[in-house]
């Protein structure tokens, strides 16, 4: 879809934010009626926070932002799968779609290791796409981690 490459494009501009603050490259956002209301990137260790993804940065500003912690209509844009923490978080804030760049098989909580997501036992379901950009998300991290040895 042409309107999740462009939110995508934006997410990975995030993810150069978090590299260039020394963090993981992942940058997420929310948008609402394809309008973006909030932003953010990886910063736990800036933060000294283990909870400071980009996809509960990006969570925490919409719902300041609106006023509720429910996202009903929102779509999240992450340029890497989301772990399971980010996936309870989008759980229980009831965010409507969740679109990723790259899969993340060590920890990915929405179909690579786990299925949170789409889990028919919770209460919540999230229609999720992953690969939008793929090679672009996935090129980010592997030259960040190939930096660092």
């Amino acid at each position: 879809m042409q309107d999740d490459d462009y939110w995508m494009r934006h997410a990975i501009t995030l993810a150069r934010q978090a590299e260039k603050e020394g963090e993981v490259p992942v940058g997420a956002l929310i948008v609402i009626e394809n309008e973006l209301v909030s932003e953010g990137w990886n910063r736990p260790i800036s933060l000294n926070d283990a909870t400071a993804h980009a996809e509960i940065q990006a969570i925490r500003s919409a719902t300041t932002k609106i006023g509720n912690y429910r996202l009903k209509h929102a779509t999240l844009y992450c340029t890497l799968e989301p772990c399971v923490m980010c996936a309870g978080a989008i759980f229980h804030s009831r965010i409507q779609r969740v679109i990723f760049g790259a899969f993340d098989q060590k920890a990915g909580a929405a179909g690579s290791v786990v299925d949170l997501l789409s889990n028919q036992k919770l209460n919540h379901h999230a229609t999720i796409c992953g690969g939008i950009l793929e090679n672009e998300c996935a090129e980010l991290l592997k030259q960040f981690f190939q930096s660092r040895r």
